[in-house]
């Protein structure tokens, strides 16, 4: 991954007085190592006239996924293989590993320090910075959101087409993006410092409260302003809610504190106000748990299969509640299995706790024997990440062998994705994804899979009901209606 920045001079000013803004000297080519790789500071033009200085971060994927990120997929997390921890877009796209190449490569040029050119280092160059390949999630228009506003007299974000020689394949979800203007070279470099791993949506790294002054540093004099600013923070944030609300809170101090027209009672009881009556938004996924929590209740059962568990967060949910006395957490991931032993604590569990759960790994679209005997079954957004060619497995599997009494399934509603501002038309929301159902396609597939098995299904929405396009979660619940067995009929 690489980014270029250029500039232009006279003879009275060289352009490359460059050099010395970032203390790189044009005459060389220099190498520094990072926690991730090399990173290379070469100048492929150095005149009076025109001069350009380009980082090279030339990315080791074996010490990345040593460090524990290596697979870096942000919100919604990567394939979970073996191969995709070290063939992915990371030595190649623009993200939080070039961010913080620059900054150590770039430390004092991002602070603006040059003792040698002080006036230089404070004063508006014209800037011509290109990024060929960075990730952006929201698509060119959002690129132009984030930084149009900052000063620049042009941003062009030309997507990249995934096969020059199939355009019919469509765009990919990278962009080649360049930047023209007259800005100081400190605010155009802290602005890719935060911009950049923004665009991606992803860190490589654990992001702890000390995010929120680097935030804080690069974003002076910009952020607090900007229209996109809640969105920057969130995301800069890797939408950490307790650390996205203290950085808002204070910017709006920041903001205030400049405000002529106030003084610092004001400016306290500005915040405090703030503080007091914003409530915090519940996420989604903590109401997709809560939804099928009261779904189980309802349906009175005690032993419950969370099948394609993940990192075990419903099957956490679960055992906080005593009614839930067997839950078996199932999933084809050894890796998902081992983080969810390490999330509910296993191995410091007490002996009666622990009699109530199990991890399995195994393959939801085989039969398993170990599966049949329970109160209920959940597919929480498991079957979009099926092909729809293995579908009829995964029925057969879970609503013809298992035939647990109650089966919830939730999977998205497409039609709501048009409410997700930064989801690109036409894009699922998740990378791994197969398909993604409308309401009508959904209810299909479950009348038919419960005609089929001998199940009543009815329907419920997670989330907020758009009157137009309906919540952004949709569920379904089977509730058996023929006797499992011929002993089931007999008793019957």
């Amino acid at each position: 991954m690489f980014l270029t920045i250029s500039t232009t001079g006279t003879p009275e000013r060289p352009a490359t007085d460059l050099g010395f803004l970032l203390h790189k000297h044009p005459g060389r080519a220099q190498a520094f190592s990072t926690s991730h790789g090399t990173a290379h500071v070469l100048y492929p033009e150095a005149s009076a006239e025109r001069c350009t200085a380009a980082l090279l971060l030339e990315v080791d994927p074996v010490a990345l996924v040593r460090r524990g990120k290596g697979k870096g997929k942000g919100r919604g997390g990567a394939p979970d293989s073996a191969l995709a921890q070290y063939v992915n877009d990371r030595p190649y796209a623009a993200s939080s590993l070039l961010s913080v190449a620059m900054s150590t490569v770039f430390k004092s040029a991002l602070r603006g320090v040059c003792t040698a050119m002080p006036e230089r280092a404070q004063s508006p160059l014209p800037l011509r910075i290109e990024v060929p390949a960075l990730p952006a999630r929201g698509g060119a228009e959002l690129v132009r959101k984030l930084f149009g506003p900052l000063g620049w007299a042009s941003v062009e974000a030309e997507p990249v087409a995934l096969d020059v020689q199939f355009p019919e394949w469509g765009d990919s979800r990278y962009v080649r993006l360049i930047l023209e203007g007259e800005l100081r070279l400190a605010d155009a470099l802290r602005q890719l410092y935060v911009l950049l791993p923004v665009l991606d949506d992803a860190k490589h790294y654990w992001v702890a409260p000390d995010e929120v002054d680097k935030l804080l540093r690069a974003g002076d004099g910009w952020l607090a302003e900007h229209p996109e600013q809640k969105l920057i923070t969130s995301r800069y944030l890797s939408r950490r809610w307790g650390l996205t609300r203290q950085a808002m809170e204070r910017l709006e101090l920041a903001r205030l504190a400049e405000s002529d027209d106030l003084d610092v009672e004001d400016v306290d009881n500005a915040v405090d106000e703030t503080t007091d009556t914003e409530e915090r938004p519940v996420p989604l996924a903590e109401r997709r748990r809560s939804a099928i929590l009261e779904a189980l209740r309802a349906a009175g059962a005690a032993t419950v299969l969370d099948l394609g568990c993940g990192q075990g967060q419903l099957v956490q949910a679960l055992l906080k509640d005593v009614r839930f006395t067997g839950i078996v957490g199932v999933d084809v991931s050894v890796r998902a299995l081992a983080i969810a032993a390490r999330r509910l604590r296993l191995d410091r569990m007490g002996e009666r706790q622990a009699d109530r759960v199990t991890l399995l790994q195994g393959s939801l679209t085989y039969t398993d024997k170990r599966l049949t005997g329970y109160d209920a079954a959940v597919l929480s957004e498991v079957i979009e990440h099926l092909d729809l060619p293995r579908l009829p497995a995964l029925e057969y599997a879970v609503f013809g062998a298992a035939r647990p009494r109650t089966v919830i399934v939730t999977t998205p509603n497409v039609e709501y994705n048009v409410r997700w501002e930064t989801l690109p038309a036409g894009h699922v929301r998740h990378g791994d994804h197969r398909f993604e159902w409308t309401r009508a396609e959904f209810r299909d597939w479950a009348e038919q899979v419960a005609a089929r098995h001998g199940y009543g299904v009815a329907y419920a929405g997670v989330g907020d009901d758009d009157p137009e396009v309906g919540p952004p979660t949709q569920m379904a619940v089977f509730t058996r209606t023929e006797p499992k067995d011929r002993n089931e009929a007999k008793a019957a």
